[in-house]
């Protein structure tokens, strides 16, 4: 166990070295960072002496180390368009990306899989069949174009919910919480399932299909054979068995649906962390831009690190080839 631990931890290490490195060719080589940081009046000594201070002349590789060794510490500099440290933009935009988040892999997951189970054993139900159809669309049309039909139909035709904004929050400390308030869950509805609809087709497809294979195998013919009742082998034989692939599928589209809530979060104009990478991107700034991708990369390499030791738990069959291979002679 401990060795499997230390072999992904080592993988996550080479993983996030790769993704830092990207980060400062973006933060370093894209455009020069001094004419962001001073005006056109800057003199060439001026320049100079901003280059010698923030080290800009010297080898790539001392560079390298001292932006990992800030990238540690989450400093990432100033913002060139807001002039703000760029850790202290992430830390107040954070937590509201992370609760649109975190209710919407919830909704994909209470939501998607008793419905892929539904329709894996009533398959030729006129619900299954309109389940199946309507994930289709859920699955074709854009994320914008949701969002936005979302947005006419309930704000503008019936003046339901809110069109955009987080609405009021709750400060607890550094966090700030739209959950505590009325007008805070009013506004994260819309955005919440339009993000998460492409991820509730998702586990209803992948539950469905992992279902129907598992009721084809042997063991679950043998259990049927023992006269066991059909609820004892749908649930307790059967979705055991199909909850492993969708554990791995689930714990890598959490951190798909925070690398990909830009496009929700500029709909709906909701103040998180996509929509300042947006505005970074639309102002050339580099800093926050570097940011966004260090910290994307650590939560998906964070997730993938988590969801293999899920599987390695809930999966013997890793554990059985794990102390075969440590039994083995050499």
């Amino acid at each position: 166990m401990l060795g499997y631990i230390i072999g992904r931890l080592g993988q996550a290490f080479a993983v996030m070295l790769a993704v830092a490195l990207v980060a400062f060719v973006l933060f370093n080589y894209i455009g020069d960072p001094i004419n962001n940081m001073v005006g056109q009046d800057a003199t060439t000594i001026d320049r100079q002496a901003l280059r010698d201070q923030l080290g800009l002349d010297d080898p790539a590789l001392i560079q390298f180390g001292r932006f990992i060794g800030n990238a540690a510490r989450g400093e990432f500099g100033l913002s060139y368009r807001l002039k703000r440290p760029v850790n202290l933009l992430i830390q107040e935009r954070l937590p509201a990306t992370l609760e649109l988040v975190m209710l919407s892999a919830l909704l994909a997951l209470v939501l998607g899989l008793p419905l892929g189970v539904y329709t894996a054993l009533r398959r030729d139900s006129w619900l299954s069949r309109l389940l199946l159809t309507s994930s289709l669309v859920g699955v074709s049309l854009p994320t914008f174009v949701i969002g936005i039909g979302l947005i006419y139909l309930f704000s503008v035709q019936f003046d339901l919910l809110p069109s955009f904004g987080r609405g009021e929050v709750v400060s607890l400390g550094w966090w700030s919480t739209g959950f505590l308030t009325k007008s805070g869950w009013a506004a994260i509805i819309m955005p919440s399932i339009t993000l998460c609809l492409y991820q509730l087709t998702l586990v209803l497809r992948l539950v469905r299909t992992e279902m129907m294979e598992v009721l084809r195998t042997d063991y679950i013919k043998f259990a049927r054979a023992r006269g066991l009742t059909n609820r004892i082998v749908h649930f307790r034989h059967a979705l055991k068995n199909t909850l492993m692939p969708v554990v791995t599928i689930v714990g890598l589209q959490v951190g798909g649906l925070i690398a990909f809530s830009i496009v929700t979060e500029t709909v709906f104009q909701w103040p998180g962390m996509g929509l300042l990478f947006i505005q970074a991107v639309s102002f050339a700034d580099i800093p926050v831009m570097a940011a966004y991708l260090v910290m994307v990369g650590l939560l998906f390499v964070s997730l993938n690190l988590l969801v293999d030791l899920v599987y390695f738990f809930i999966d013997p069959r890793l554990q059985a080839d794990r102390g075969t291979a440590a039994g083995r002679p050499s």
